[in-house]
C-alpha cells in the first residue's frame, strides 16, 4: 500500500490531498484566516455561566462566544484556576507541577455555577471549530499532542490507544511511560507509539514539556482573550497524526513549505526525509497527480463506483443520507443476492472513503441494497467496520436494521469539506450540469457494460458532439485506441453536429440504440 501526500500552495490557502494507491481519501484546506483551529489553547474569560444548560459561554475572541459544558471542565479545574492565578500574578516561577499542591477534584455531577463564575480567567482548548452559526466548542481539560504521546496537565493517568491490540505491547508502553512521566502530568499513548523505544518516547515527552513551559511563560499579564499555544500548521499536524512507513512520497509545489515539511519529517522520521520532493512541473500539481479529476467525480451529489454502480448523497439539517444503487452494471453473479452483496461491498469501501474525504459528521444513514441472508449482512457490517478502521475521527457503526439501513455517527470537529462540482451548462441554457469531466467516466462505464453484455458481438458506433469526438480520437495512444487494447474491439466514433456537448448514444450498424 502506497501513501502520498500532495501539497498545493496558493496565496490565501494550502490544500492537502492524501492518496492511497493513487486514490484520493482525504482532502484538507488550511486558510490563512483560520484563527480557531482544533488544538489551539486560549487564555479566555468566562462571560456567564448558564445553570439551565450546565454550561458557560466564554469569550475567546470569536464573533460568537465559545460553549463550555460542565463535563468538559476536567476534574482538576480547581487546581488549574489556582495555577492560572499564580502564573498571571508572577508568583509562580516553576511550571513543572512537581511541587504544585493540587486541589480536590470537582464533583463529576456538579453544577456549573458552583465551580466557576463570570469574569474568571481560564485556559481553554478548541475541540470543535466554529461551524455554520455556532461558535467554537471548547474544553478546559487541556491536552498537548506530540508524535507518540499526548500530555495532559493536572492529571496522573496513563492510558493507551485502543487501536493497539496486543495486551503485551500495551503493558510494555504503560510501564515505559510511567518510568519517564513527570509528576502532575497524565499521558495518552498514541497508536503510532507501538513498537517504539523509551528514548523516542522520552524525546517526544521532553518536547511537549518544553511547549507547556513556553505557554505558561506567556500567561504573565497576558491580555484576555489571547492565543497562548498554537496547534501545528495543518501540514505538520497531518504528518504527526498519519505519517508511517507506508508513505512513499510527499510532493510540495512551494519551496518554503517544502523546506518546512522536510525539516519536520527529519525530526520525526529522519530515514524518510528523502521522500519529500519539491514539485516543479509545468502542469498544476493537483492535475499532475490526478487529484483535480477525482475531486470533480467525488464531491457531487452522485459518487460513481466501478461497473456503473453509484451512491446518491443527500444532506439535511439533521443528518446525511446515502443511497446505494447498482446502476446498469454488468453482472456475473449467479443471483440477485450475490449481486446485492457485491455492490454493497463496493459501496461500503466508497462510503468509508467519502466520509473521510468530505469530513462528514453527525448522523449518517446508509440505505444499502436489501439482502435476505443474515451471513451476508454480517459480512457487510464487518467489512464496513474494517474499512473505517483508518478513520481518525471517532465513530460508531450500528448493525443493519431489519429495513437494511446502517446508521453511523461520526465526530465532526471542523466544517464539512464542501466543493462545488456542477458547472454552467455549456449549451447556454443558464442551468447547471454536472462537471463535463465526468462524461468520460460515464462513457467508459456504459461501453464496458455493452462490450461485456449480450451485445458484445455487435459492431458499436458512438454518436457524440464533434468536440468530444475529437478529444476521444486525438493523440497516440488515443482513448479509442486504449479501448481497443482493453476490449479487443474497434469503436467507430461518429460526430453529430445536432448533439449538445454532453449528449451521446451508442448505436449498432443499423442505427439502433444499444443499451
Amino acid at each position: 500500500m502506497n501513501r502520498e501526500l500532495i501539497v498545493r500552495s496558493s496565496s490565501d490557502a494550502v490544500d492537502f490531498a492524501l492518496l492511497k494507491d493513487g486514490k484520493l481519501i482525504e482532502l484538507h484546506k488550511e486558510e490563512d484566516n483560520n484563527s480557531f483551529s482544533v488544538g489551539d489553547i486560549f487564555l479566555a474569560k468566562i462571560r456567564k455561566p448558564v445553570t439551565g444548560l450546565n454550561a458557560a459561554f466564554v469569550n475567546v475572541g470569536y464573533e460568537k462566544d465559545a460553549f463550555l459544558h460542565y463535563h468538559d471542565l476536567g476534574p482538576q479545574l480547581a487546581s488549574m484556576l489556582k495555577f492560572i492565578k499564580q502564573a498571571r500574578t508572577g508568583k509562580l516561577k516553576d511550571f513543572s507541577l512537581k511541587d504544585f499542591p493540587f486541589e480536590k477534584d470537582i464533583d463529576k455531577n456538579g453544577s456549573i455555577n458552583e465551580v466557576i463564575k463570570a469574569n474568571q480567567s481560564l485556559l481553554v482548548q478548541i475541540v470543535k471549530e466554529p461551524i455554520s452559526t455556532k461558535g467554537p466548542r471548547i474544553s478546559s481539560e487541556l491536552s498537548i499532542a506530540g508524535r507518540y504521546l499526548v500530555m495532559v496537565p493536572f492529571s496522573d493517568r496513563v492510558s493507551v490507544s485502543q487501536k493497539i491490540e496486543s495486551n503485551e505491547e500495551k503493558s510494555r508502553l504503560k510501564r515505559l511511560v510511567k518510568s519517564i512521566k513527570p509528576k502532575g502530568f497524565g499521558v495518552i499513548i498514541r497508536t503510532v507509539a507501538e513498537g517504539k523505544k523509551v528514548a523516542e518516547l522520552d524525546k517526544d515527552l521532553q518536547n511537549l514539556q518544553t511547549k507547556w513551559t513556553a505557554m505558561c511563560k506567556t500567561l504573565y499579564k497576558a491580555e484576555h482573550p489571547s492565543k497562548v499555544l498554537v496547534e501545528l500548521n495543518r501540514a505538520s499536524s497531518i504528518l504527526r497524526d498519519i505519517f508511517n512507513d507506508s508513505f512513499t512520497g510527499i510532493h510540495v509545489d512551494d519551496e518554503t513549505l517544502h523546506d518546512n515539511i522536510k525539516d519536520y519529517v527529519h525530526e520525526i522520521a529522519p530515514q524518510k526525509e528523502s521522500i519529500v520532493k519539491l514539485y516543479s512541473g509545468s502542469a498544476p500539481i493537483f492535475e499532475k497527480f490526478g487529484i483535480e479529476r477525482q475531486i470533480k467525480t467525488s464531491f457531487g451529489k452522485t459518487a460513481t463506483m466501478s461497473k456503473g454502480a453509484y451512491l446518491v448523497i443527500e444532506h439535511t439539517e439533521a443528518l446525511h443520507v446515502i443511497d446505494v444503487n447498482s446502476g446498469n452494471r454488468s453482472n456475473k453473479a449467479k443471483n440477485q443476492e450475490d449481486t446485492a452483496l457485491e455492490v454493497n461491498m463496493l459501496a461500503a469501501a466508497e462510503i468509508a472513503r467519502q466520509l473521510r474525504l468530505r469530513d462528514m459528521g453527525g448522523i449518517i444513514v446508509v440505505d444499502f441494497i436489501d439482502m435476505t441472508r443474515g451471513d451476508h449482512r454480517r459480512k457487510l457490517f464487518d467489512f464496513l467496520r474494517d474499512e473505517m478502521k483508518d478513520d481518525r475521527a471517532k465513530h460508531k457503526i450500528l448493525p443493519p436494521s431489519k429495513f437494511g439501513l446502517v446508521q453511523i455517527t461520526r465526530q465532526r470537529v471542523r466544517p464539512e469539506m464542501n466543493i462545488k462540482t456542477s458547472e454552467e451548462n455549456p449549451n447556454g441554457s443558464g442551468k447547471e450540469v454536472e462537471a463535463p469531466i465526468v462524461l468520460l467516466d460515464k462513457i467508459n462505464f456504459e461501453l464496458e457494460r455493452i462490450l461485456k453484455g449480450p451485445n458484445k458481438n455487435k459492431s458499436i458506433v458512438l454518436n457524440i458532439h464533434p468536440f468530444i469526438a475529437a478529444y476521444l480520437t486525438k493523440g497516440v495512444p488515443s482513448i479509442r485506441q486504449k479501448w481497443f487494447l482493453e476490449y479487443k474491439k474497434w469503436v467507430k466514433i461518429q460526430p453529430r453536429d445536432a448533439y449538445t456537448y454532453l449528449e451521446y448514444r451508442f448505436k449498432d450498424k443499423q442505427g439502433k440504440v444499444v443499451r
